[in-house]
């Protein structure tokens, strides 16, 4: 290579850069050497890059800038379409470590670490988020991810008692910030069978303190059938992840047999985090957020603490669980709601929603939400509110599945400034309600707890309809109810 220069481009590495050549050789290439000698990498402003089937992955452990460079993933034939294009990696190893058991909500650990670590838990023999209905399920195994600090505190909230831990892992904090930004992708959508078979082919983050800023992604060519999509970006198994100023797209919804031998949507995303300690998405839009023929663009599974801000996107779903916090901020959501299961503080403050719900608690996970909901100047213009109901909090459990954990409706509910624009709704509908009829009979052997306060100030709606607690009142005697001016 002869001089090291300051930063790596991938034309050193024969990169054409023409859209037409398949590139990933060379960008694999230049980003093994830029780890190597520790350089950032950065690209031709006036580039296409294009990714063909080879299964190749740039593994990134430097800073990226990809300004207004672009790339075309073309995913219509692919020889491993598990793989992602690039992986933003960390230098240091993981290392498993012995954890005989812990508590829910413990506070500190010993584990003799020098530095502050990401830590894993699994306990094979235990099964949570039994999942029931179309795609209903045996469960996964109980598992954790959280922050243990060199000096053995916990900073992020464990949800579980753990008798016994099958597999125990930790890995360092990266203490710098690593920043991936710009680039311009456009995906050619794959053509295979419409069934639940995964496609990969975007940027998995598993680093923790990694920030990715401006990164675009388009979608194009999608045809009447194809698989689903598990994320363009996709943090996982890392803590201190940021997606900021991103524009992300949404993707054709297609059926498929769901387990229970039924017809059922699949769900094809561009953003996804899973086990991430402090997930934060600032900024980041889309277009068409109403647009019903497009599935909604982010999920999330087994975070603790996440955090959306200043943002423009379909649909928020915390899909197996968040605890912690699980706040919504000055954003606009679309027509597939703010879905969410867990436990902890769920915030809503200067929200604009389209959903058929303004906080649906997710059916097919027992409706559960642990912990509080505070609402605060907010707006909902319900898209389904031509039909039926209104009902603030979308949620059923019947009482008579076990979801492997007692479910909740949210203990407390404060709800400040909020407008429900319900014009669209018909004169004389079924009214507008704080909760869905969860359909559980009181001595359901899987009893759903109900909420204990509701305080709700300054609720107004374009029709006048006041607001009601529920169609099904039984479950509710015991509630405190508060509504003032």
């Amino acid at each position: 290579m002869g001089k090291i220069k300051q930063f790596v481009n991938y034309e050193d590495f024969g990169a054409v850069g023409d859209g037409e050549t398949d590139d990933m050789a060379a960008i694999c290439s230049a980003h093994a050497y830029a780890n190597e000698h520790g350089l950032p990498v950065k690209t031709k402003a006036d580039a296409t890059y294009y990714i063909g089937p080879k299964a190749l992955t740039a593994v990134i452990e430097t800073d990226v800038d990809w300004g207004t460079t672009r790339f075309t993933i073309d995913d219509t034939m692919v020889e491993n379409h598990k793989l992602p294009c690039f992986q933003v990696k960390s230098v240091h190893l993981s290392q498993e470590v012995t954890i005989p058991s812990l508590t829910r909500d413990q506070k500190q650990l010993d584990l003799g670490l020098e530095a502050d670590h990401y830590v894993m838990v699994t306990n094979t023999k235990v099964k949570r988020f039994i999942r029931y209905g179309l795609n209903q399920n045996n469960g996964t195994s109980q598992t954790d991810c959280f922050i243990v600090n060199k000096d053995g505190s916990i900073a992020s909230p464990i949800d579980w008692d753990y008798e016994e831990i099958t597999k125990a892992e930790a890995w360092p904090i990266d203490q710098a910030v690593l920043t991936v930004s710009g680039g311009i992708f456009t995906t050619i959508a794959n053509r295979g069978e419409s069934k639940y078979d995964y496609y990969s082919r975007g940027i998995d983050i598993t680093r923790s303190n990694t920030v990715v800023d401006g990164t675009v992604h388009y979608v194009a060519g999608e045809v009447g059938h194809g698989s689903p999509y598990r994320g363009f970006l996709n943090a996982m198994r890392c803590a201190y992840v940021t997606f900021q100023n991103c524009f992300v797209s949404g993707h054709k919804i297609y059926k498929t047999i769901g387990n229970a031998g039924e017809p059922v949507s699949m769900g094809s995303y561009d953003l996804h985090a899973n086990s991430v300690v402090d997930f934060k998405l600032v900024n980041c839009r889309m277009n068409n957020i109403t647009d019903s023929t497009r599935w909604g663009v982010i999920a999330s599974n087994f975070c603790k603490n996440i955090r959306v801000e200043g943002c423009v996107i379909s649909r928020l779903d915390a899909h197996m669980g968040v605890s912690g916090t699980y706040t919504v901020k000055d954003s606009f959501i679309g027509w597939m709601g703010v879905k969410a299961i867990g436990r902890g503080l769920l915030t809503l403050e200067n929200v604009t929603s389209y959903g058929n719900s303004l906080v649906e608690l997710r059916r097919d996970y027992g409706s559960t939400w642990e912990g509080d909901v505070v609402i605060r100047n907010c707006t909902w213009i319900p898209s389904g509110g031509a039909v039926g109901a209104l009902e603030l909090f979308g949620m059923k459990n019947n009482g008579l599945h076990d979801f492997g954990y007692v479910c909740y409706m949210p203990r407390n509910v404060e709800i400040v400034n909020l407008h429900v624009d319900d014009s669209v709704a018909p004169e004389g509908g079924e009214g507008l309600y704080l909760f869905a009829d969860p359909g559980c009979r009181v001595d359901a052997p899987y009893p759903y707890v109900p909420c204990e306060k509701v305080v709700c100030r300054n609720l107004s709606t374009a029709s006048g309809r006041e607001l009601k607690v529920c169609r099904d009142t039984a479950l509710f005697t015991r509630t405190e109810v508060v509504v003032g001016g």
